[in-house]
């Protein structure tokens, strides 16, 4: 939709000075019109995050005025399990993760567990659970083809 696009461009730099990526926008007219975004950061979004950003948002966006009816402003976050984008995996170093792969790794597609490195030659190095035991998992950061953060059990 042209209208959400415009918004987004209109968002993108206060977003970005905050820390924020527009996750996804949605502008949703109908017998109330509702405008819908989702943002994200590599580091945790609080319930104190999306009350701050949401007050400035509107603020911003009231100045601007680039929707000519009332409408309601919902911002959220991605959420605890939300998708990666592969090629930023570096970003999320340290955190739980699951990762969907093209290539099986011991015959397994999906691995879940915690991701120790990004190397430089492209290989991902992931802390899984077999069993009772961790153990290292490395295979070609290539091979990822969908990523999400994961909670852990």
């Amino acid at each position: 939709m042209k209208e959400e696009k415009e918004i987004a461009e209109l968002l993108k730099p206060l977003l970005e000075k905050k820390g924020y990526d527009l996750y996804s926008i949605r502008l949703a007219k109908g017998k109330e019109t509702r405008l819908e975004l989702v943002v994200d950061r590599p580091s945790p979004i609080g319930l104190d995050d999306i009350v701050a950003l949401s007050e400035e948002v509107s603020a911003y966006l009231d100045e601007k005025d680039p929707i000519e009816e009332a409408y309601t402003l919902d911002l959220s976050s991605a959420g605890a399990e939300k998708e990666i984008d592969p090629a930023r995996l570096k970003e999320y170093l340290g955190k739980y993760v699951c990762l969907h792969l093209s290539h099986p790794y011991k015959g397994e597609n999906i691995l879940e567990g915690r991701l120790l490195e990004c190397q430089s030659d492209g290989e991902i190095v992931l802390e899984i659970k077999d069993k009772a035991k961790k153990k290292e998992a490395r295979f070609p950061a290539k091979d990822v083809d969908k990523a999400r953060l994961a909670i852990e059990f």
